[in-house]
């Protein structure tokens, strides 16, 4: 077997490493994964990732795990156009700076209103007011800092041609986006940016890429089938929003 993505759409990172290779033409098979049934926690799997994470990718006997890596690896492996990953030091150290920001920032924010509006609900948690009013104070201060740091006056967040940050900025803000908490409504620079972006990608495998989780937001699944240790591990990752 060739190059191997292990993917869940209803993960922002997976859609991500999806959106990149279908936009660069990468050649791949797709591992269709639920990450809700907990088909990443299996022996199985962990033969491919040892750490039962999504997105995860085998290349022949190599195996990658996490999305930035992957992607760094795509790039390179095919030669994908500079402007993903710059070649150029400190074009490419303003990526980086994102990335990193990102990880703190936006990766560990944005992805709670899902849990707050969408799982918890369905497993009959409640998540009380001052967290969900301190979570959505992080989150505009986030979305502050995206603008007036990263974005700027610039057609993309590092530049004027998309990258990497862009890819993984915008499918986190996507993800608040369909639990119910519009990140672009009064930010019309951020919205515009949005709009760049997809045109970029191209609309049509946006939509296609998000088909999954713009559905179980609307009309979120019964989970009487979720396995009880994915449900435990669900209340105990509710349990420690901040």
């Amino acid at each position: 077997m060739g190059l191997a993505l292990y993917l869940d759409f209803m993960s922002q990172p997976c859609r991500v490493v999806y959106l990149f290779a279908k936009v660069n033409r990468i050649p791949f098979q797709m591992q269709s994964m639920e990450l809700l049934r907990g088909q990443h926690m299996t022996d199985d799997f962990a033969k491919v990732n040892s750490l039962k994470r999504l997105p995860a990718m085998k290349d022949g006997d190599f195996t990658l795990a996490e999305s930035v890596a992957i992607l760094h690896y795509l790039s390179q492996k095919y030669n994908t156009p500079a402007h993903w990953y710059p070649l150029y030091l400190q074009a490419r150290a303003r990526v980086e700076e994102y990335l990193y920001w990102h990880a703190d920032s936006i990766r560990g924010t944005f992805g709670t209103m899902l849990w707050i509006r969408v799982l918890a609900p369905l497993i009959d948690v409640h998540i009380p007011k001052e967290k969900v009013d301190r979570n959505i104070a992080f989150m505009m201060q986030s979305l502050q800092h995206l603008e007036q740091k990263f974005l700027q006056d610039k057609p993309f967040l590092t530049s004027d041609q998309i990258s990497f940050a862009d890819l993984m900025a915008l499918e986190e803000l996507m993800q608040t986006f369909y639990a119910g908490f519009d990140v672009f409504e009064g930010r019309p620079k951020l919205a515009a940016w949005r709009g760049r972006v997809e045109a970029t990608l191209g609309e049509k495998l946006c939509q296609e890429t998000r088909e999954a989780i713009c559905k179980f937001c609307a009309e979120p699944k019964s989970l009487k089938d979720i396995p009880s240790a994915t449900l435990d591990w669900m209340r105990l990752r509710l349990s420690k929003i901040p």
